[in-house]
């Protein structure tokens, strides 16, 4: 079959429009990779300053914008002379500021130059601006460098405060820039949030698509270099908090500024520091204690890591609970606009569903009551903002559990009873009723309320005058018990939940959730 002349003209159009469209959609695509890349090369050509012929102009401009700032060093042992005269080699006059929080022992082997070290902790004979890091820096930008790098060059901290610049009106708001410094840990760009009321930092690997030389993140790790505006740093509640820059990320979510990445790039390292076990082990309790503080400073409890796996800073089976004493049924945290810690709301659920298993073997019917059972209907789960369980059981059922036996017999004897997991029984010095707690030493419980029926109506021996729920009930809404989700698991529960929680509250209490005295928020001080 022959080929005829328009069959091959209409083919060569054919192929022409495929090059026109090829070309259109990935050369000229003004948001893709081509332009980013040209941008890049652009930038770079623009601050090869070692071969420019404004070498020293660029040199002085940095150097008047920029304070170096060194905050993470161990005094017992550091790069911090060396990789200061690396950087003095290429901005001879740039300001440098050493932040720590005693004076260094061993001194500190500084070279000359424009070196400030500011002390945290003041003498009694000093003022106490001489320990405030931010009186010594003067100018627009600060550039936070880690101990033992290595500056190459005088291009690649140029180029990072003119990414910065030229990011000052993007949104999201870009107001940090990092690059990496050379190690052979993986670089990490994580989406980070920070439930301040729940006291809970969530981190999560972005799933933001890398841009030709950068990435948008919340927070970086594992060691790089940063620089940004000296105004933002100063507005952060903590600027110069260890361990840095974790502080200053998690405080710069709560703002939803980003950071960028020039990914790309990277400093070069220094010296190789913690050689020995014993410095290593050092610097590595120094990086947790510091860690302990600063989540205690933030209002941290719980850390969701990227891998899911959670750490918790706060309460445990061996200290106090995060709160003290409750007035007004109102606890502190509450007056901080925080709900109950996460910790605490976990320790509580434990010491439920361990008590209920125990019930439950020992023929013992229990029922949640109050804002436990409203949490149950609401949440399936405690109260947000409770702190502490309250369940009915029946007075006549109370030999059958052994540990509350033992917890009278404890308790008459001025002793509170320790079973072999570590929770404590007790019968309450308040009234009538008894108490499981966590531990010893950690006193989230859960109470336990005894009551019988007298002519169809359940009733107890002690009320709380300031608990509007505490009334008698009709006993039908306990024949029969039902089950209702509750942390984790099926809890019983009086029958009729809503008719019995709107006998309690009143009408719409599960569509309306208030905390137990909110008038006291309104004349707090």
């Amino acid at each position: 079959m022959s080929i005829t002349k328009c069959q091959v003209l209409l083919v060569c159009a054919i192929i022409c429009n495929c090059l026109i469209l090829f070309y259109i959609s990935h050369v000229q695509n003004i948001s893709g990779e081509w332009l980013e890349q040209g941008r890049l090369e652009a930038i770079k050509k623009k601050i090869a300053i070692g071969k420019s012929k404004n070498a020293a102009e660029t040199s002085r401009q940095f150097e008047n914008e920029v304070t170096i700032v060194f905050l993470e060093f161990e005094e017992f042992g550091n790069d911090l002379g060396r990789t200061i005269r690396s950087i003095l080699d290429h901005f001879s006059s740039i300001h440098v500021v050493i932040i720590s929080q005693r004076r260094p022992y061993p001194p500190l082997d500084l070279t000359n130059g424009k070196i400030q070290l500011v002390v945290q902790e003041v003498p009694p004979d000093q003022k106490q601006s001489s320990g405030r890091p931010e009186n010594y820096i003067t100018t627009p930008y600060v550039m936070f460098v880690p101990d033992s790098v290595r500056f190459d060059s005088a291009s690649l901290p140029v180029m990072m405060l003119a990414e910065l610049k030229a990011m000052a009106s993007t949104k999201p708001q870009v107001k940090v820039v990092a690059v990496p410094v050379k190690t052979k840990q993986t670089i990490q760009c994580n989406k980070l949030t920070f439930d301040v009321k729940r006291w809970t930092l969530e981190y999560s690997t972005s799933e933001e698509e890398a841009q030709s030389y950068y990435r948008t993140c919340d927070s970086v790790n594992p060691t790089h270099v940063i620089l940004l505006k000296a105004a933002f740093l100063h507005s952060l509640s903590s600027p110069y908090m260890r361990p840095f820059p974790q502080s200053l990320f998690i405080q710069a979510s709560l703002h939803h500024i980003k950071t960028k990445l020039l990914h790309k790039m990277s400093f070069s390292e220094g010296f190789k520091l913690f050689t020995n076990a014993h410095t290593l082990w050092k610097y590595e309790n120094n990086v947790k204690t510091r860690t302990v503080d600063m989540y205690k400073r933030l209002g941290v409890k719980k850390v969701v890591l990227p891998s899911g796996k959670i750490d918790w800073y706060g309460c445990g089976k061996n200290t106090g609970r995060c709160f003290g004493t409750v007035y007004d049924d109102m606890p502190e945290y509450l007056y901080m606009s925080r709900w109950t810690p996460p910790c605490c709301l976990e320790h509580l659920r434990e010491t439920a569903r361990y008590l209920f298993k125990i019930l439950n073997k020992a023929g013992v019917r229990y029922w949640l009551e109050g804002g436990s059972l409203l949490g149950a209907a609401r949440y399936a789960d405690i109260i947000p903002w409770d702190y502490d369980i309250d369940i009915g059981i029946y007075q006549q059922e109370i030999s059958k559990c052994s540990f509350l036996v033992e917890a009278e017999k404890q308790s008459n004897a001025g002793k509170k009873f320790v079973d072999e997991e570590g929770y404590t029984w007790e019968k309450a010095t308040e009234g009538d009723f008894y108490r499981i707690q966590y531990s010893q030493f950690n006193h989230l419980h859960v109470d336990i309320f005894p009551f019988y029926e007298k002519d169809g109506i359940m009733t107890k021996n002690t009320w709380f005058e300031t608990h509007r729920q505490d009334r008698e009930f009709p006993a039908h809404y306990l024949k029969p018990l039902e089950t209702i989700d509750f942390i984790g698991m099926k809890a019983s529960a009086p029958n009729h939940i809503r008719e019995f929680l709107e006998f309690k509250f009143g009408k719409g209490v599960i569509e309306n959730p208030q905390y137990p005295n909110p008038s006291k928020l309104k004349k707090k001080s």
